[in-house]
């Protein structure tokens, strides 16, 4: 594999079952990349420490006055001096092209899990979390994956160096041979603390990240209660502490450097003294002791991959620990599926709470908890994150389908939707059956205001469709990014749709002509709104109630109002004074409901949040900030 060719047609599966094990599998699945690396390190390696005898031959042949061997000697250091060049070039090639090809490997798997867990990944794992392995860790990994080539091609040039020095001068080459292994493994005691720093180091840079990854989402929030400068002092807090770990394992790798420079420092003093007396007592020539002398000079570079080796598996191996974590999480149902891929039609069916969304219309589904609210929404997806008994579509179990018909056949838009960054045409590129243009969909979901915003906000952009989004479309306000994806969702026209409070952003008169334009554009599609809203609620052809994850009551929204108290409580915010009052035929002193808004979208222009009273909201403040 080159870099050329990225990505991979199939990145293949990983062994996750620990970090050891996916490291080592991502080194026997680049092999062919690996040899290559092996077989110009060797050349590398063999023609620098090779530089040394030829030095010594040509020393001793002007000791000796012989010109044939002086030519000869100094031939051979011109090819090893090609030899160098060429291992030394087409190594850093190989090494580079390991590196890059392991870390994409890695994020293609990354992204590939990413895509079949959904949002079933950032239940079970932090997003900064998510982000740290994406980013940093596959740098890590593929450090470690390309540095065993090169470790092996050194440790291979020193064995073969010492086998030479024994037979081309025994008296030194014993001392060299004795001492090597000694240099080799005099850090081998420092490695456990200094890889547990290193660990440690990465776990408070991962908390790091996730703890700047949550402020900077809810940054909105933090501003409206003033809480960025808590939040700010919690960051700086954690930063230091990844400082602080900082330090110490540098301070340990520090030490193992300067013992990688002290030892063979010794090993050349003792080579020197011993080779001086030898050659005092006429044991060995001039040439000799120079090239015993410059070999070992030249083997303390092959050795610095001794340290360099540890240095990334201390580095890599919770990189590596962390990315099989997320690799080894599985869906709760196959996503292959058990039947044959089809888009089955008819009635939307949860067995585990007895929903029926039936074929062609528009059901309103109404929780007492936003969190049963969010799992009811993704078992209607079909392969829902946690076992139990599966949707039914036309009859069909979602998750017996495979996991991409399944996802044709319903689409659910969570409550918090993500915009890519890039143009609008780009983000409304989705797969669609072709039946709704972008311009219904942006119509239907009222997005006029945000294509002028997107027009005036991006140069040279004449048509809003080329204006470009920025990251998680940050530059827009919450209500805009909701209009914005629900016109995505929209587009795609699925058989059976589902939307988690689409519109909890967005004013009244705006969401009352959401409404209508969803209600307009989905005739005779099945479509499913999980939502409080009295505005989306009246216009629904059929509500069904759930206060405690099972059907309570099914029905019309002013019907519903009259006839359930805990319905008219959930949609009303009406308090337990309240409803005690209602139940009593005594409403006196209790706050009046909402007003519905007639067809024209008149109504209340602040939105869902007008049946809160000023000291419900400090109460909330309070709560925020006492949590906080």
């Amino acid at each position: 594999m080159q870099i050329q060719d990225l990505p991979y047609p199939d990145p293949g599966v990983p062994d996750a079952r620990s970090g050891p094990r996916f490291l080592w599998w991502l080194f026997r699945n680049q092999l062919g990349g690996q040899l290559k690396s092996l077989a110009w390190g060797l050349l590398h390696f063999a023609s620098v420490s090779a530089l040394p005898f030829c030095v010594g031959l040509a020393i001793q042949a002007v000791v000796d006055g012989s010109g044939t061997r002086l030519a000869l000697a100094g031939g051979v250091m011109v090819l090893c001096c090609v030899g160098n060049a060429l291992g030394d070039t087409f190594l850093h090639r190989a090494a580079v092209t390991n590196w890059i090809t392991a870390a994409a490997r890695v994020q293609q798997l990354l992204a590939h899990r990413t895509a079949l867990l959904g949002s079933a990944l950032t239940r079970r794992v932090a997003a900064g979390e998510v982000v740290a392995v994406s980013t940093g860790d596959v740098e890590k990994i593929g450090w470690f994956v390309e540095a065993v080539s090169r470790f092996t091609a050194a440790a291979v040039t020193i064995v073969l160096v010492c086998v030479a020095l024994v037979v081309y001068q025994p008296a030194l080459g014993v001392v060299v041979v004795v001492g090597l292994p000694v240099l080799a493994l005099a850090v081998l005691p420092l490695l456990p603390r200094a890889t547990r720093r290193a660990d440690v180091q990465r776990d408070k840079a991962g908390r790091a990240t996730e703890l700047a990854s949550d402020t900077v989402a809810g940054l909105r929030v933090l501003r409206g209660i003033g809480g960025e400068e808590l939040f700010l002092d919690r960051y700086r807090d954690a930063s230091q502490e990844v400082r602080h770990a900082a330090v110490r394992s540098a301070r340990m790798w520090s030490l193992i450097s300067a013992i990688q420079v002290l030892l063979p420092g010794l090993l050349l003093i003792a080579v020197v003294w011993h080779g001086v007396h030898l050659a005092r007592e006429g044991r060995i020539g001039v040439g000799e002791l120079v090239t015993v002398y410059s070999s070992v000079m030249i083997l303390t570079y092959p050795l610095r991959h001794f340290e360099e080796i540890a240095m990334a598996y201390s580095f890599s191996r919770p990189s590596a620990k962390r990315a099989a974590r997320v690799l080894s999480l599985e869906r709760a149902t196959d996503s292959g599926g058990s039947r044959p891929a089809e888009t089955p039609t008819g009635d939307l069916y949860d067995p585990a709470t007895g929903l029926l969304a039936p074929a062609g219309r528009l059901t309103a589904v109404v929780c007492g908890d936003p969190d049963a609210a969010g799992r009811l929404a993704e078992r209607l997806g079909g392969h829902p994150s946690e076992q139990g008994a599966s949707a039914l579509l036309g009859g069909v179990p979602l998750d017996e389908l495979p996991l991409k018909s399944a996802r044709t056949a319903v689409l659910v838009q969570d409550k918090d939707p993500v915009l890519l960054s890039g143009t609008l045409r780009e983000l409304l590129d989705v797969p669609a059956s072709g039946a709704v243009t972008a311009e219904d969909a942006l119509a239907a979901a009222q997005c006029g205001d945000v294509l002028t915003a997107l027009a005036q906000g991006s140069l040279g952009a004449d048509d809003p469709m080329d204006a470009r989004i920025t990251e998680r479309g940050r530059s827009l306000s919450g209500g805009q990014r909701q209009r914005l994806a629900l016109a995505r969702s929209l587009i795609t026209d699925p058989e059976a749709l589902v939307l988690d409070e689409p519109t909890s952003a967005v004013d009244s008169h705006t969401e009352a002509r959401i409404a209508e334009g969803v209600r307009a554009l989905r005739a005779g599609r099945t479509t499913v709104v999980f939502t409080s809203s009295p505005l989306l609620l009246d216009r629904a052809d059929r509500i069904v109630f759930l206060p405690d994850e099972e059907v309570a009551a099914v029905g019309v929204h002013r019907e519903l109002l009259q006839t359930e108290p805990r319905y008219r409580a959930v949609v009303t915010r009406e308090t337990d004074e309240e409803t005690a009052a209602h139940r009593n035929g005594t409403p006196a002193g209790s706050r009046p409901a909402k007003p519905l808004p007639d067809d024209r979208g008149d109504g209340p222009t602040d939105g869902r949040d007008d049946a809160l009273s000023d000291d419900d909201v400090l109460h909330r403040l309070e709560e925020i900030e006492e949590t906080a």
